[in-house]
């Protein structure tokens, strides 16, 4: 009986490296543009367009919408786990 990880590599990217690679996104998305922020006041006088709450806003809402997918990993596991 084939599983939905052996199969994953059949069809696509298992969705367990979607997740990840989605959370690796994010913190670079937040590490990014928080340095940007930083840095911003050397290049321009301008302030820089986002605040740091909206930074980390979006880089949690980024994470957070591919988090169904890891979550629903974890709890088949534990499923499969408490069945045998």
């Amino acid at each position: 009986m084939e599983t939905p990880e052996t199969t994953a590599g059949k069809n696509g990217p298992a969705a367990k490296d979607v997740s990840l690679k989605s959370m690796i996104i994010s913190a670079v998305w937040i590490g990014g543009m928080s340095l940007a922020k930083a840095f911003w006041g050397l290049v321009t006088e301008k302030a820089f367009g986002l605040t740091m709450d909206e930074i980390v806003l979006s880089g949690i809402i980024m994470a957070t919408v591919f988090s169904p997918v890891y979550l629903s990993i974890i709890l088949d596991k534990i499923k499969d786990i408490k069945i045998g």
